[in-house]
């Protein structure tokens, strides 16, 4: 059940933010705008439940950026139109879902990983 909370969690974030900035602010459809929210999440989400445990929070959140940045850049260049500046819009999109990622990672140390974790412990 946590693991389903936290999927939603993230999906529903990952949605908005990619709303708010590929949709509202580069007129990118909504349609696309799902589609690439469900790739960054199918791809982050179980990255970070292996590799979050094993590294601090901001590099992971680090690493977030750099994997949203690639996701959305390399699946934007198949569904996005050629006139989006798909490189500008992909960082921004990648900056904020990498503070976004921040918390998300406090809330998995909290609520989904073992208490073993060394995010967890760092964070108390």
């Amino acid at each position: 059940m946590e693991h389903t909370k936290a999927l939603l969690l993230k999906g529903v974030t990952t949605l908005v933010v990619l709303f708010l900035i590929l949709g509202i602010g580069y007129g990118v459809s909504f349609l696309t705008v799902l589609l690439l929210t469900l790739v960054v999440g199918a791809v982050s989400y179980p990255g970070d439940l292996f590799i979050l445990p094993r590294i601090l929070n901001l590099p992971a959140a680090i690493a977030d950026f750099v994997l949203a940045f690639l996701l959305l850049w390399g699946a934007g260049s198949f569904l996005v139109d050629p006139g989006v500046p798909l490189a500008a819009a992909s960082a921004i999109a990648a900056a904020v879902l990498a503070v976004c990622e921040y918390y998300f990672h406090l809330y998995l140390a909290t609520h989904v990983l073992p208490s073993n974790n060394r995010l967890m412990m760092d964070t108390q």
